[in-house]
């Protein structure tokens, strides 16, 4: 199985890019995150913000699979607990499908990525910026992977 981590946004702060890349780099030996990111759509006076979400929806859809396990992260999205989150990677590991989890641009996702979803996953009850949401996420995940490996990061 295989976790790509679907992000609209390629020019994020410094300190998103290296946040994230600390904690992938933690994952990159047996539970490797890939990160792929989608350029936003163009946001102007002539360009209405949903033409901008459909442009970037279109690129994320041509970048999953259709075998894919698609996770959109959204604010109205199922929560879980850490111990929660790691029973829910054990079964998607179980199933075998490699497992897309898509994170909207600063306007959120195109409808046509919440309709291919398998589900929606919150962070939280509150709205992130979508580059703190690609942190935590990433965070999250190594969080995950330690607590199945039985390693002392995580800490109840």
């Amino acid at each position: 199985m295989r976790v790509r981590l679907l992000a609209a946004g390629t020019k994020l702060p410094r300190w998103v890019d290296e946040a994230y890349a600390d904690y992938a780099q933690r994952l990159s030996r047996d539970f490797p995150l890939e990160l792929t990111e989608i350029e936003l759509g163009r946001r102007t006076k002539s360009v209405a913000p949903e033409q901008a979400i459909r442009d970037e929806g279109r690129r994320m859809l041509a970048l999953i699979g259709s075998g894919d396990y698609v996770v959109a992260l959204d604010v109205e999205g199922r929560t879980h607990t850490t111990e929660a989150l790691a029973v829910w990677f054990e079964r998607r590991q179980a199933d075998g499908r490699d497992v897309v989890l898509v994170i909207g641009g600063p306007d959120g996702l195109a409808p046509q990525v919440r309709e291919r979803a398998n589900e929606r996953l919150s962070l939280s009850a509150l709205t992130l910026p979508h580059g703190l949401a690609r942190v935590v996420l990433a965070e999250q995940i190594y969080r995950v992977h330690s607590l199945q490996k039985g390693h002392p990061y995580h800490r109840p």
